[in-house]
């Protein structure tokens, strides 16, 4: 049975709420001049905003998850495509991110 009413309410710890801060403001970088993203970049500083305040668990709107999970996954695929092609250190740095990713995406966003 499908579930009415779902709960967008994230308990991030201080260690999550830094990688996903670092995360956001890297992508509002990349899209802030661009007038095609201009839902994306709205939505994406509304959450760097909830996760940035001291307000706890961060409460998310359905389409706010929606664009972090996909933008997540895709930078997750992303690392995994450089990986295959990175040399030793860089592999090692790569891996680090990708735990770290994955962790966030398996904890808060699977299911």
């Amino acid at each position: 049975m499908k579930k009415l009413f779902t709960n967008y309410n994230f308990d991030f710890d201080k260690n999550e709420k830094r990688l996903l801060s670092n995360f956001l403001k890297q992508t509002l970088k990349q899209i802030q001049g661009d007038n095609k993203f201009f839902a994306e970049s709205k939505a994406f500083n509304s959450i760097l905003e909830k996760v940035n305040s001291k307000e706890d668990p961060v409460k998310l709107t359905k389409d706010e998850r929606t664009r972090l999970k996909f933008q997540l996954e895709n930078n997750l695929k992303f690392i995994q495509k450089q990986m295959s092609k990175a040399w030793f250190i860089k592999k090692w740095i790569y891996k680090s991110m990708l735990l770290q990713y994955d962790k966030l995406l398996e904890n808060h966003f699977k299911g």
